[in-house]
């Protein structure tokens, strides 16, 4: 995918489309979808205000009819007659009838004045009124109920729904119960249930100009339908948006856009209390009810963006023709050449634009590579005669090794001792040296190098050189590279220790430091010069035969290995003064087994 994506993208010609397309459809494109944004948005904010004015009012208004409903049943309840009735209940079967049809009367004289489809009043003990409640068509078991028995339990009035049941009230009735005490003490007396009916809701939630789909509902603070203007599809079910239904605990009044049934509404809300009850009025538009003249405005957009893209792509068709096809053209004339010859196929055009210049420019490349390309060819040959008599020079070192083996048997025969272990560290510094052509060595073998060319160098001066090693066992075999110890130890012993073989010395001491070999070579000699090391990192070598040229060498040659395989962080650090001796510290990095410093860049590790 991603390969494909890459050679999509490196055609100049796709590329000069892809960046058209950017710079011209995509501004019309984003322009026209803020538009659309905004469109939406000051429509659904008009529509949130004209929705806030009309919840209001309608909270208002039935604000004002709960208030009246509750005076009113409040006036039934203070009557002194049904206060009464309610207390006073004789065994006889005469004058429960009495008191049955008392209770009838009265409730027939005052319940027409009381807003509301239906009011029932029950004792508080229904089984002590068997006739009563069997005259309301109610049975005494009504007290075993969970509405009933709350109600009785409890001081604040409820709000209870009842959905319609087969043989009864084909719509849901929302009903109002209190429960009510003595005038002149605490003792309950009954319960009060009045019936809001459709009808009654409707009054107070149903607007006139009400558009196609629109609901508005009446939830409970349990979420649940109260009532639905829309014929109670989801009346005394809960509210369909979870969502929804969180977001209007977070405060009195508000609005959001939700999607119910596939359907997205611009969802309005208000919240009443009344008594013990929260309530909160709700009205769902449909968004595309309100969108309707945007949508008209989208198609038209659409029309006219089809026939912007034509003419665009025309466009490109042009610049296509006229300059990414000639490019196109001369990129596979370029890729012929570099398999067919080059005077066969050089470009050419008579354009005097810059793809003429392009074409005319590459026929003079194309001329001068063929010159480059003849010159190399006798630059290789001639390499090939020169590697040839280089090779022709070479001396095999393993008939080095075995001549000076041969030399060193000799000498031994003869009880030359001293000409023998000469000759055997002659040897063991050669092999040391070579490495057999890897550049990678080991700490052990660098130690022994430098122990061989101090043995040799004892044996041509006939002094003792004192020199003294301190390495940890465990770094012996840590990778190194070869030829670093070694010619700093013979500018030690050539230049500080030679001249007082007496009180001459040398210390070499290695210790790893988190990720580096840290090697210090210490001698107590007169120190460096300092031209020596102002020159240390020239890049050309001194012609002149000077003894303080000479000593430079060794140490810049060390230095700039360092730097080579490992960057400036691995220099030399020299540390010397005039009679007090010379310091000298290497850092290496400690390597893993098997590394290949020829493929570092130099740059550190």
């Amino acid at each position: 995918m991603k390969t494909s994506t890459f050679q999509l993208f490196s055609s100049f010609r796709n590329r000069v489309i892809f960046i058209f397309f950017l710079i011209i459809i995509v501004p019309f494109l984003l322009f026209a979808y803020y538009a659309h944004i905004k469109s939406i948005e000051g429509i659904s904010e008009t529509n949130s205000k004209m929705s806030f004015s009309y919840l209001l009012q309608a909270r208002k208004n039935f604000e004002n009819y709960l208030t009246k409903l509750s005076d009113q049943i409040n006036d039934l309840i203070g009557n002194k007659q049904l206060q009464d009735l309610m207390l006073n209940m004789s065994g006889t079967q005469v004058e429960e009838e009495q008191i049955t049809v008392n209770l009838i009367t009265l409730l027939y004289e005052k319940t027409p004045s009381i807003d509301a489809f239906r009011v029932r009043v029950y004792p508080i003990e229904p089984e002590r009124y068997p006739a009563y409640m069997m005259t309301i068509d109610a049975s005494v078991e009504l007290a075993e109920q969970d509405w009933f028995r709350n109600s009785r339990e409890m001081v604040s009035p409820t709000w209870y729904l009842t959905m319609p049941e087969r043989g009864q009230y084909n719509k849901p009735l929302l009903t109002f119960v209190k429960r009510f005490t003595g005038l002149y003490d605490r003792n309950p007396r009954g319960i009060i249930a009045a019936d809001l009916s459709e009808d009654h809701l409707k009054r107070y939630f149903s607007p006139t100009d009400q558009l196609k789909d629109q609901k508005l509902l009446l939830l409970n603070q349990n979420g649940e339908v109260s009532y639905d203007s829309s014929g109670n599809a989801w009346t005394g079910k809960p509210f369909p948006s979870l969502e929804f239904t969180s977001f209007i605990q977070d405060g009195r009044e508000g609005s959001k856009a939700i999607t119910v049934e596939g359907l997205t509404y611009l969802a309005t809300y208000v919240q009443l209390r009344m008594e013990s009850q929260l309530w909160s009025i709700v009205s769902l538009t449909p968004l595309h009810e309100l969108t309707g003249t945007i949508d008209e405005i989208n198609r038209l957009l659409i029309i006219f963006l089809i026939v912007y893209l034509i003419c665009c792509i025309g466009v490109v068709i042009y610049i296509t023709a006229r300059f990414t096809e000639p490019i196109a053209h001369l990129v596979r004339l370029m890729r012929r050449l570099e398999s067919d010859n080059l005077h066969k196929l050089l470009p050419w055009s008579s354009r005097q634009d810059e793809v003429g210049w392009l074409y005319r420019g590459v026929g003079s490349l194309v001329q001068r590579i063929e010159g480059l390309v003849e010159e190399a060819s006798r630059s290789e040959r001639k390499k090939k005669e020169l590697e040839f008599q280089v090779l022709s020079h070479q001396i095999n070192p393993h008939f080095l090794y075995n001549t000076l083996e041969s030399i060193r048997w000799k000498a031994e025969n003869h009880g030359r001792s001293d000409i023998s272990e000469m000759v055997s560290a002659l040897g063991n510094l050669l092999r040391l040296s070579l490495n057999q052509g890897r550049e990678i060595t080991t700490l052990r073998r660098e130690l022994e190098q430098v122990k061989a060319y101090v043995l040799i160098e004892q044996a041509r001066m006939g002094k003792q050189v004192r020199i003294m090693y301190a390495c940890d066992e465990i770094l012996l075999d840590l990778p190194f590279l070869r030829l670093l110890l070694q010619p700093l130890v013979e500018n030690a012993i050539q230049h500080s220790v030679r001249d007082n073989f007496e009180k001459g010395k040398i210390i070499i001491s290695v210790r790893r430091e988190v990720g580096d070999i840290i090697t210090e070579i210490y001698d107590n000699g007169d120190g460096i010069p300092q031209e020596i090391l102002d020159r240390l990192d020239e890049m050309k070598e001194e012609n002149g035969g000077s003894t303080v040229m000479r000593r430079g060498v060794g140490l810049r040659n060390v230095n700039d290995r360092l730097k080579l395989y490992f960057g400036e962080n691995y220099r030399l650090k020299i540390e010397t003064e005039p009679g007090r001796g010379t310091k000298i510290m290497i850092k290496h990095p400690v390597l893993q087994e098997g590394v290949d410093v020829s493929a570092r860049d130099g740059h550190g590790l």
